[in-house]
């Protein structure tokens, strides 16, 4: 799909939503001016550290290359957006926080090394992979298999697509299983995303059903995304499961989730025939056997979407 015309067309800055084909920091078509609703601000993040206790696996930093062991240190590219993932608590321009920036953190120390982060727009951060920008990227990237074309893929959580809407909003009943139940509404989405693909690929399918298409909105920031709902510029919201589910939880963000239509597993990104995957892959189970993984999971309210073991390039779901 043609997603970077789109995005150059839309985008009035960079920044970042989470989970993704190919989410971010202003309004596509809007001129930036309107406030974000009180449901779109970073709520405080937990206080307990489940990483702190982390130790070095000499078997998992074996298998990182050499040169990486003498330097000690990984650049990360980090897409940071919107909790349960990655976001700023209360708006601060200090370190981020989220499921994300745990895991991250705590695989570093399993292999024994220093994360130098680079915080970028999540449409950014797997084309810098393949230039070497990055060693790795991280924002709540699905496993498609578009993107296996070119990224590898370590697994560390099941997350996927699902939709919300305004509160009170009873048009849709309770759960949308098929797309034919948003035809001639206005979906609004992240720019990028795997849920900006799936909408485009599947665009056809309203006309089929012989109703009016629906129609996309792409915006550049969650909370862009979310101020339009409470506006009445789009009437949906398609996101990340655990992203919408956080949200709907939150009294001020007004919205309701309308379940999960499809998941995906989510992994640490890397350029393709990456040769620090298998080290990755070990760090994660380690943490997944010791109970660290558990504990950031329970931390981050995303129990239901863990995963038993990481896997190095999964097929995406059916």
């Amino acid at each position: 799909m043609k997603i970077r015309a789109l995005r150059t067309r839309l985008r009035l800055a960079t920044g970042l939503i989470a989970l993704p084909l190919l989410a971010a920091t202003a309004c596509g078509s809007d001129s930036g001016s309107d406030a974000a609703p009180a449901g779109a601000q970073a709520s405080p993040a937990p206080t307990d550290d489940p990483v702190a206790a982390v130790r070095k696996v000499e078997s998992a930093a074996a298998l990182l290359p050499e040169d990486v062991r003498k330097s000690g240190t990984l650049r990360v590219g980090s897409s940071v957006g919107n909790p349960p993932s990655a976001y700023y608590p209360n708006g601060s321009d200090k370190a981020p926080a989220g499921q994300d920036i745990d895991l991250a953190n705590a695989v570093a120390k399993v292999l024994g090394v220093k994360l130098e982060r680079q915080d970028a727009a999540f449409e950014t951060i797997l084309p810098a992979l393949g230039s070497g920008k990055y060693d790795f990227g991280t924002g709540n990237f699905g496993v498609t298999g578009e993107r296996l074309k070119t990224i590898d893929f370590v697994t560390y959580i099941n997350d996927g697509q699902g939709f919300a809407v305004k509160k009170g909003n009873t048009e849709l009943g309770d759960k949308v299983s098929e797309l034919t139940q948003l035809c001639g509404l206005t979906i609004g989405t992240g720019a990028g995303t795997t849920f900006e693909a799936t909408l485009t690929k599947q665009k056809g399918v309203c006309a089929k059903a012989g109703k009016k298409p629906y129609a996309v909105q792409v915006y550049s920031d969650n909370g862009a995304t979310l101020t339009a709902l409470q506006q009445g510029r789009i009437d949906v919201i398609m996101s990340t499961i655990n992203g919408l589910r956080y949200q709907a939880a939150q009294p001020a963000a007004g919205t309701a989730f309308l379940g999960e239509f499809h998941r995906l597993d989510v992994g640490f990104a890397f350029k393709k025939d990456s040769p620090l995957t298998e080290a990755f892959q070990a760090a994660v189970n380690e943490l997944i056997k010791d109970g660290t993984y558990e504990r950031i999971l329970k931390k981050w309210g995303t129990t239901p979407s863990a995963i038993e073991t990481s896997r190095i390039n999964p097929p995406e779901h059916s």
